[in-house]
């Protein structure tokens, strides 16, 4: 197997130097991850790097609008089926995938393993050892969160995964792919901690948390941040610690848990 990026031209405070694209060789087929956002130049960058090699499967890991859009029109382009979890902004899946499913790439096996958190609809995919990790996990950062229980089974379930590297849709390749999902894990429950602090000490609202727990971090992602915020606070009131009324949150009463 052999992976090749090709670097979409979409770089920002949010997607990093832009998204990545992968293209994975079986040595007899190709298959394209995350192909990214509608954009003739990287359209054609990825159709050049791929030559004259036979292209399988178009692969989507979620429909965030840098990831999947360019999907449908380059799976038309090498008359493929486009593949993913459900239709989103500017993508339509041709075949659905779920859990446990597996998209074959010449003699290559790809599995599907569902990793909400992130978004509802996420997916990493598994190559042998190899982990496509999309958004679930990025190469140098964390990642914004929309419900943080799902995201937190998500990052135990791939860390009983066989896997020597990951390969995230920002950021680097990761060869010591253990050490990050324990990193991820304990800046989810350090972040779960200082919110839970923050509140204690009379912030509350997603604002006031921002200000003290984020306050280190650059102001241009803080509304990034604040989907993170709230999907801890969502899950802290479930867990029974916090009660949230409309915008407002404050600490549960110990007769209230």
């Amino acid at each position: 197997m052999r992976i090749e990026r090709v670097l979409a031209p979409n770089p920002g405070p949010y997607t990093g130097a832009g998204t990545n694209t992968w293209i994975v060789d079986s040595g007899t087929a190709v298959a394209i991850i995350d192909p990214g956002p509608v954009h003739l130049d990287h359209a054609r960058a990825i159709v050049e790097q791929v030559g004259g090699r036979k292209v399988e499967a178009v692969l989507v890991t979620h429909t965030h609008e840098d990831h999947a859009p360019l999907a449908n029109h380059l799976a038309r382009e090498f008359d493929v089926p486009a593949y993913g979890h459900q239709p989103g902004p500017g993508f339509d899946p041709d075949v659905r995938l779920t859990d446990g499913s597996e998209v074959e790439i010449g003699d290559l096996r790809i599995r599907v393993v569902h990793t909400p958190g992130h978004s509802d609809d996420h997916l990493c995919f598994l190559a042998g050892r190899v982990l496509f990790t999309g958004d679930h996990i990025m190469g140098g950062s964390s990642v914004m969160v929309e419900r943080l229980a799902p995201y937190m089974e998500s990052l135990e379930r791939i860390r009983h995964l066989d896997l020597e590297a990951l390969y995230p849709g920002h950021g680097e390749t990761m060869t010591d792919p253990y050490e990050v999902i324990d990193w991820y894990i304990a800046h989810r429950l350090q972040r779960e901690a200082e919110i839970l602090r923050a509140v204690r000490d009379g912030a509350s609202s997603v604002a006031d948390i921002l200000e003290v727990v984020y306050r280190d971090v650059d102001r241009s992602l803080h509304p990034l941040a604040a989907h993170s915020v709230r999907a801890h606070l969502e899950k802290l009131a479930a867990d029974g610690r916090v009660v949230v009324e409309g915008q407002t949150v404050r600490i549960a009463s110990e007769g209230s848990r």
